[in-house]
């Protein structure tokens, strides 16, 4: 039996999210169905974090075990050949078996991207997050920073998450602008359902002059989600994948530049 990592990504406009649900398109189902068809036995798989409907990846990071004994290429090219034309397979690796794509993360990274114009994105349009009215970028910065460090993120929470705790240690929260692009750049040892969308949120609303900068800080404390902003769109957000030991010699690139 060996146990296989693979570095995935994807655009998440056509699937229900990355958990199997019956009757509908998933990413998880998608890659247990190509990789069976290669291993020519069922194959359950685990991702490194979980990512709702609409959501995109640069380095979503899976394990399976399997019997079968493939080339690394079988199980990139291969399995490629098998999945939808938004969802595929970067890398693959043989890992230790006590290697786990979820257990064995101490840190995740996501990014989110807003178009900053007048007018909806059309080239782009399902890729990024849209605001119309300017944002300023110094104020968004200067929010941001309240949010480094363990807290509880309560107030950025979905309704419906299932975390066992709202405590995250946030080692990264960065604002910058290229042109008409917003990048928000977050690292958490873990993030809540929902939490980075939220953040983006509510660093919009600063952004755009409806709170100052210090607000957030109150938001954060009250551990209210009536008082943080709207959740953004799934559109513009990117899970750039996990950090491991470098014992487990797994890949880090985020993939392209932008994403």
């Amino acid at each position: 039996m060996a146990r296989i990592a693979l570095g995935i990504e994807y655009d998440g406009r056509a699937f229900h999210g990355w958990q199997r649900q019956a009757g509908l398109p998933t990413l998880q189902a998608a890659l247990e169905d190509a990789l069976g068809r290669i291993a020519d036995h069922p194959v359950a798989t685990t991702c490194s974090g979980r990512t709702d409907a609409g959501v995109h990846a640069s380095n979503q990071v899976v394990h399976f075990d399997s019997d079968a004994r493939r080339p690394l290429a079988a199980w990139v090219r291969g399995v490629n050949s098998h999945l939808p034309p938004a969802m595929a397979v970067r890398w693959a690796r043989e890992v230790e078996e006590n290697f786990h794509a979820r257990y064995s993360a101490y840190r995740r990274r996501y990014r989110y991207l807003v178009l900053n114009r007048a007018q909806r994105p059309g080239l782009w349009s399902g890729r990024l997050g849209w605001f119309h009215r300017p944002l300023a970028l110094a104020p968004m910065q200067q929010a941001a920073r309240c949010l480094l460090g363990e807290h509880d993120f309560s107030a950025f929470r979905a309704a419906e998450c299932q975390a066992r705790t709202p405590v995250k240690w946030l080692t990264r929260a960065e604002v910058r602008q290229e042109g008409e692009l917003f990048i928000f750049d977050f690292e958490a040892n873990a993030f809540l359902q929902h939490m980075v969308r939220n953040l983006v949120g509510s660093l919009v609303f600063i952004g755009k002059g409806a709170w100052a900068p210090d607000y957030l800080q109150s938001v954060l404390e009250s551990r209210d989600r009536r008082r943080a902003a709207m959740t953004f769109a799934p559109d513009g957000l990117y899970f750039q994948g996990p950090r491991y030991d470098p014992v487990h010699a797994i890949p880090e690139d985020a993939g392209l530049s932008l994403f």
